[in-house]
């Protein structure tokens, strides 16, 4: 009879524990996924580091086709135009213009490259769905601007990295102020990866992004001084060129190697410094009403 009871009576009930919401965000937290920050205690980065690893592999993964492409690309405007241009075009004194074309194709590189980045990361993961998993993180809007403005930059300084190493085999362009080198290097490729993520987040379709890139990136690229001097410009077109930004940064950028440009740098760096912070504004005000990403 003991027996019995024994085998009938109900075994207690396994109570299994859900995981609370402030386990979750320990496990959040130590992926490097934190909340956002409350309202009115500053900016929040937390997670911009995992996702900057994300973005990073992204693009390092195929780094034949995001690296070393365009760097071939760049060789190729170099051995064609320093040999068809070379006794053709005036430049600056007695810089030669192999030497002065370098610079502008490293910067080139840097710009391009810094909004494709950016770009086509948005667009190809709000055409596949998986933005969606983004979306579900507590990530602010200034750990998303980090993330994938830092990998745009990263990408971009490795081009023009690449380009320069290549390039200055064939006519060494010469450091005469670095820290112009720098700072445009940085400004341009920050400016042109924010603009890539307006374009991204704009875009809805490839469509879109190739019109944006075709009409507006690289017209603005090719017509900025890469390849000449814009004294050399008759009238209306030198006035039109100083009205592109990315005139500014080649220009300012090729100071730092040769020691002249046809205006100040420090116009050039106000110029490129106010474009950077007002493309970055509109980026990130995008970014934080969620322009185009939840629907």
């Amino acid at each position: 009879m003991k027996r019995a009871e024994r085998r009938a009576a109900p075994k207690p009930a396994v109570r299994r524990q859900q995981p609370s919401t402030g386990r979750l965000l320990c496990v959040l937290a130590r992926s490097g996924d934190r909340p956002a920050h409350p309202p009115g205690q500053g900016p929040s980065l937390h997670g911009a580091r995992t996702l900057f690893h994300k973005e990073v592999l992204r693009f390092w993964k195929v780094g034949f086709q995001t690296v070393a492409a365009p760097v071939l690309s760049a060789l190729l405007y170099l051995l064609i135009f320093g040999h068809v241009l070379s006794d053709k075009v005036q430049v600056f004194g007695n810089v030669g213009y192999t030497r002065f074309l370098i610079p502008g194709l490293v910067m080139m590189s840097v710009l391009q490259n810094a909004f494709a980045n950016s770009s086509s990361s948005l667009i190809q993961s709000k055409i596949t769905g998986n933005l969606v998993f983004l979306l579900l993180t507590p990530l602010s809007h200034w750990a998303w601007f980090a993330a994938y403005v830092g990998a745009s930059m990263l990408r971009a300084l490795a081009v023009g990295a690449g380009v320069l190493l290549v390039t200055a085999w064939f006519s060494p362009p010469g450091l005469a102020q670095p820290g112009w080198i720098v700072a445009f290097a940085l400004l341009g490729a920050g400016m042109l990866g924010a603009l890539g993520m307006v374009a991204g987040l704009w875009a809805e379709k490839f469509d879109q992004m190739a019109a944006f890139q075709n009409f507006i990136i690289l017209p603005m690229t090719f017509l900025s001084g890469v390849f000449y001097s814009v004294h050399s410009l008759p009238g209306f077109w030198y006035g039109l060129s100083h009205l592109n930004p990315f005139f500014y940064m080649i220009d300012g950028f090729r100071s730092g190697f040769v020691g002249a440009s046809d205006v100040s740098p420090w116009l050039s760096l106000g110029v490129v410094g106010a474009s950077f912070l007002a493309v970055s504004a509109l980026a990130l005000r995008l970014l934080k009403t969620g322009y185009k990403l939840r629907h």
